[in-house]
């Protein structure tokens, strides 16, 4: 189907958005058509606002817009513990649950060989660097729990052999193949409660 120039532009930037086919695009570019003009600027600043002035913590690797990160900056968060998770967002959906009092480590991804992501692309040397240089005594695994997280966790857990520091697994209060950005406050907190130590 024909469109002018300009708004198939925008069908084709909305398109290249996870989860978004073709008719979605079309739909809500046809919403912004229809948007106040300051609605659609403020929108676009808010993009450009993303790229421009967030960036990574350089302890943790949270998305963050002061470095290092307010929760590595919070002097009440317990020190000695580290949860690891994949991404930026199953930090969020950690602290959402209000249980966890330590700091984090996010990784970035998880090992999988069928995508060609290996322990290198990870953050997983800056990890092994917090660990040596600060007073960390668990490390808390809450990759997720399908293969790519579970093989993730028991890599790190080997690595963590010469440290002598515990290390434990989010218990499996969540479905097998799901994600933690989806599950609810509830579901996460009894995993926290439930972690258990790898051998």
């Amino acid at each position: 189907m024909y469109y002018p120039e300009p708004i198939a532009k925008l069908i084709d930037a909305f398109s290249r958005l996870p989860g978004i086919g073709e008719k979605t695009a079309a739909r809500l570019a046809f919403h912004t058509l229809r948007m106040k003009e300051e609605d659609v600027i403020d929108f676009a600043k808010a993009l450009v606002n993303v790229k421009r002035h967030l960036h990574y913590c350089t302890h943790c690797f949270h998305i963050t817009d002061v470095d290092p990160c307010n929760i590595c900056q919070d002097k009440s968060r317990d020190v000695t513990t580290i949860c690891v998770v994949q991404d930026p967002k199953d930090l969020i959906a950690m602290e959402r649950t209000r249980e966890y009092e330590g700091l984090y480590h996010v990784l970035h991804g998880a090992i999988s060989p069928m995508e060609g992501i290996g322990p290198e692309e990870l953050r997983i040397k800056e990890l092994l660097q917090r660990i040596n240089n600060d007073k960390v005594q668990e490390l808390i695994l809450a990759t997720n729990p399908n293969i790519e997280g579970e093989a993730t966790a028991m890599y790190l857990s080997k690595l963590m052999k010469p440290f002598e520091i515990k290390v434990t697994r989010i218990a499996h209060g969540l479905p097998v193949g799901g994600d933690l950005e989806y599950a609810d406050e509830v579901t996460l907190s009894k995993a926290m409660e439930g972690r258990r130590e790898l051998l």
